[in-house]
Formats: C-alpha cells, structure tokens, sequence
C-alpha cells in the first residue's frame, strides 16, 4: 500500500467519533515502536516530521523509513509536515512524497494566514495531498515554535468557519487549552469544550486538530526523575479529556512529549543501573519498547481508532 492523505480515515474518525493518532518522528527506534503498536491494534497512522526531526535526521531517510514501515505492515499511513511555516517548506515537501502537510501561519495576521493556507491548498490539492492550517495560537515550545503565554490566542469559532470556507484546507488545528511542550498547565487542566462544541457544530462533518495534546504520562515523568533528569512539575492533558474531544470532531491528535518522556525514561533506566553499557542497541531496544507501549494505549483506549486500518 503507499502513502496515503488523510481524508478518508478522517471521515471515518468523524463518524466514528475517534481520533487518529499523529506521531511525531525522529529516528527508526521511534517509527519501529509507533508503527509496531499500530499493528497490533490494526490502526491507521500519521506519522508526522518536524522542522527539528528534518535537521536531525532528513527529510529523506525519515521517508525511507516510513516506507519501511508501509512495506513491512501494509497499515494505511500518512506522512504528514507538522508545522511547516512557509509556502516553500510545504511545496518541497510536497514534492518530496508527502502525503499530508501542516502549514502554519498563525503567528500571521487573519487575511495573511488565509492567503498563505489557500496558496499551500492550492498546490496541495492539483498533487492529491492533504493541507492542515492552524487558527488560534498555542502556548508552550515545541522544536521552532515558541510561544509565550501572553501571546496564546484561543480559536475564534466565527473566524474558523470563515477560514475554513476562504482557506479550501482540509483539516484546522485550533487552539482550546492544550499547549506545547511538557508544562502544559499551571493548575487545574482545563481545555475549553464550550468552545470546541461550538466550532464543531459551526462546522459539521469538518476534521478539527488538537496540537500540544500529550498527557506526561506519571509512570514516564516518574522514572526520568528517578534516573536523574530534572522535570519536576510537568503536566500534560488528562486522557479522559482528549477522548471527550474526538467526540466533537476532533479527528488527529498530536502526540509528541509523551514519546520523548518514555523513551527517555527507559534509556535513563538502563543506563543507570547497567553503567558498564555501551552497546546502543542495549537502551535503544528497551527505549522503543516504551513507545510501542505508551502509543499501544493511546490507539486503543484514548483515541480510540483501534481498527481503523480496516474501514
């Protein structure tokens, strides 16, 4: 099976009220342990590679390996840009073998960020991949995005429908509470349901986005602490809320701290209590087992798009 864009196993998330995972990318362990988990629950996948995953490891070897991936599962997988910030970025992309890319203006003002999504969708559509844009700023970092809480922005739902009908993109992040990077919340965890409530029925039957949406997951946070990072506070969204989401058109979900938390959490772990390893194979092996475990239980009872592969 090859690459495939994102509208056909959004329709059936919609529909289905459940969410595909999009799973940020870095290396094979990463994409051995994602794509692993996505098997056993028979579940469609995004992996998706960032302006920080390209510089480390280029675009060409990730895609490689996603290729890998498809040859070796046969799971409908779509290879997604999160946050491309240009139209340039997107278009090489694109016509690198791209399925699905992200373009990501929302540090632009509203007539800016509509012209560059319609320029991106444009393109994207004539090559049949799909283009997701983002209204709405999210605090938190994340790789090249840094926003300041001050400068967060929750998504407009008047604007929304007015960006989605202008903009021709298939799919909007929008901001609600979630953020990103490993704090997400100084307090309670709070994510605005009123508000995704109302975008949604604005916009039926349209994919809606939810970015900065991992969890910490205690047992990952607990483990780096105990094997000598320094993470102390860290706070992510309670899985019972982003399940509540995919029950409003939410149809992807981000998913990227969690699997550096887990994957760090088991390197740490053998590299502590085994000092006289050397062999990466030692820690990486354990380190992809841990992603394979903590995105196993994302697809299966947080999304909830286990067997997706097959409709």
């Amino acid at each position: 099976m090859p690459l495939v864009n994102t509208k056909e196993m959004f329709k059936h998330a919609y529909e289905g009220k459940y969410a595909i995972g999009a799973f940020n990318v870095n290396n094979m362990e990463i994409i051995q342990g994602i794509v692993a988990a996505a098997q056993k629950e028979k579940s469609a996948l995004i992996l998706q590679v960032s302006a920080g995953a390209r510089k480390y490891a280029s675009p060409i070897y990730l895609r490689k390996l996603v290729e890998a991936a498809i040859e070796e599962t046969d799971l409908p997988i779509a290879l997604h840009l999160d946050h491309g910030d240009s139209f340039e970025i997107c278009k090489q992309c694109i016509d690198d073998g791209f399925s699905s890319v992200m373009i990501d203006g929302s540090a632009l003002p509203f007539e800016e960020n509509i012209a560059l999504a319609k320029k991106v969708a444009e393109y994207a559509h004539e090559r049949n991949v799909t283009v997701e844009a983002e209204l709405g700023k999210l605090a938190g970092i994340e790789d090249d995005v840094n926003v300041s809480a001050e400068d967060a922005k929750f998504t407009d739902p008047d604007q929304a429908v007015e960006f989605v009908e202008r903009s021709g993109v298939d799919s909007l992040a929008i901001a609600i509470g979630t953020s990103h990077g490993a704090y997400k919340f100084a307090g309670e965890p709070r994510l605005d349901f009123a508000r995704l409530e109302k975008i949604s029925a604005l916009l039926p039957h349209y994919p809606l986005v939810l970015h900065g949406a991992s969890s910490v997951i205690p047992k990952y946070l607990e483990m780096c602490n105990q094997y000598g990072a320094a993470i102390p506070g860290a706070k992510g969204v309670p899985e019972d809320m982003l399940r509540e989401a995919a029950k409003w058109g939410v149809c992807k979900i981000n998913v990227d701290t969690d699997l550096r938390m887990a994957m760090t959490a088991a390197i740490r772990k053998v590299l502590v209590e085994q000092p006289a390893e050397f062999d990466p194979r030692k820690y990486l092996g354990p380190g992809r087992d841990a992603i394979e475990e903590i995105v196993q239980n994302k697809i299966k009872n947080v999304f909830g798009c286990s067997g997706s592969a097959l409709k």
